[in-house]
């Protein structure tokens, strides 16, 4: 890779809500709703893909599963999940704008100093991101692309939006794309879409922790619990993981000087 063209960033959890904290929020009320208690992890798992594919994803986890069909008496159906989709939208607008700050290190001007773009694609649809895009640049985050799954044959952990990105941006070739993300979907859309996939570790999804708690942590189980984030992302195929989003400009640099 001697040249990049362009960097593609997810949102939440990556650019934003450190710890992707505004969803999971929502999905723990809407599973509650239905009767049906669901873990953290749980929740978290399918982190990435379009939110009504989210609930999808957790009610076929077999554990969850039953506890549906225990709570209701028989299996779950697609109006159940219609049902579970509006409650989780009803819930996540209600505090979607508390959650829209940059996540440290973001803010990087220097990419765009040496003339690369930045992109960005999100599990959250048009009407979320019409919060959480203006909170956000507020506070000094700007993308130059915005692509929701809307209007879209699919979601992640499909290419589609990656390929949007590059159409909006006039970008030439996948090779001069990299996609950074903080969840497992995230690197599986860059590898389908055969660019440079990345996965970003502090303020991420897989490693759940809020910013007070990550910084509180005593250092040997954070490091723990960094390494397991590093392996799921190394297993999934990523091409690389960063500890933090502000190793970027690094290795852009490092890919650039690549021989």
């Amino acid at each position: 890779m001697k040249k990049v063209s362009c960097v593609i960033m997810d949102w939440a959890g990556t650019a934003v809500d450190f710890g992707c904290f505004a969803p999971l929020n929502a999905f723990l009320k809407v599973f509650q709703e239905q009767g049906v208690t669901i873990t953290y992890r749980q929740a978290r798992e399918p982190m990435g893909l379009l939110k009504i594919e989210h609930i999808k994803a957790i009610l076929k986890m077999p554990e969850v599963s039953e506890r549906f069909r225990t709570a209701h008496g028989r299996e779950w159906n697609q109006n159940d999940v219609a049902i579970m989709y509006q409650s989780f939208e009803k819930h996540l607008f209600a505090s979607l704008q508390d959650f829209t700050t940059p996540v440290p290190g973001v803010v990087e001007e220097q990419l765009r100093r040496e003339g690369i773009r930045i992109g960005s694609t999100t599990g959250y649809t048009d009407a979320m991101m019409k919060i959480v895009q203006p909170g956000a640049a507020a506070q000094g985050y700007i993308v130059d692309c915005l692509v929701t799954p809307d209007h879209l044959p699919a979601g992640r952990p499909a290419p589609y939006m990656i390929y949007r990105n590059m159409t909006e941006l006039a970008i030439p070739s996948v090779d001069e794309v990299v996609k950074v993300g903080d969840t497992i979907a995230d690197i599986r859309e860059g590898l389908n879409a055969k660019v440079c996939s990345v996965g970003v570790i502090t303020g991420s999804n897989e490693l759940g922790l809020t910013e007070e708690e990550y910084k509180t942590m005593p250092e040997p189980e954070l490091y723990t619990l960094k390494q397991e984030v590093r392996e799921r992302m190394m297993a999934a195929g990523a091409h690389y993981v960063l500890d933090n989003i502000r190793e970027l400009p690094d290795l852009i640099h490092n890919l650039m000087n690549k021989k």
